[in-house]
């Protein structure tokens, strides 16, 4: 469904301790020192599939997305100050991370080195490359919503599938014949 992030490893409705109810683990296929432009965005998709399937499934939104929404926003914002990966702010980096590692770091740079303009540029940028990752993530779970539920029913069973068992249920989707009108 998503090429660049990898298949599925894992999938758990055990708590982690770390704040979150479960987790879905991919695991990269190849290592790779960069990652690209698709990648990143297909990252922001997996990311907000929870809170996505959430609105779906119960037509209601928890705060267990917090640190998945909190991410998918870390690598927009990346996307568009550090990367240059917005057309609509162009090829330039607006961040302020030079590596300082002292303490007073937020301190020493709590003036940017952009105008407002730029900031709601940024803002608007930001927030168009999650709305449409939303709107995928939307789509693809919309697409596979029979598989969603038959993940869930295995998850409440077992608590934790693997790799193997997870492709098993898209292959039955794939196998079910299409009825014929």
């Amino acid at each position: 469904l998503l090429p660049d992030v990898g298949p599925v490893y894992s999938v758990s409705i055990i708590p982690t301790g770390m704040g979150a109810a479960g987790y879905t683990m991919p695991l990269p296929e190849r290592d790779e020192m960069f990652n690209t432009k698709g990648r990143m965005l297909q990252d922001i998709v997996v990311s907000l599939g929870g809170r996505v399937a959430e609105s779906l499934v119960f037509d209601d939104i928890t705060t267990g997305a917090s640190q998945d929404i909190k991410q998918a926003t870390k690598t927009a914002k990346k996307m568009v100050m550090k990367y240059g990966m917005s057309d609509k702010i162009g090829i330039i980096s607006y961040d302020n991370d030079d590596d300082e590692v002292f303490i007073g770091r937020d301190l020493a740079h709590s003036t940017r080195g952009y105008s407002e303009e730029v900031a709601g540029k940024i803002d608007e940028e930001v927030k168009r490359i999650i709305t449409e990752c939303y709107e995928k993530a939307e789509r693809i779970i919309r697409d596979n919503m029979d598989i969603l539920h038959k993940s869930a029913e295995l998850l409440l069973e077992k608590e934790k599938i693997s790799r193997e068992e997870f492709e098993a249920l898209f292959q039955q989707k794939t196998a079910e014949p299409v009825a014929e009108g």
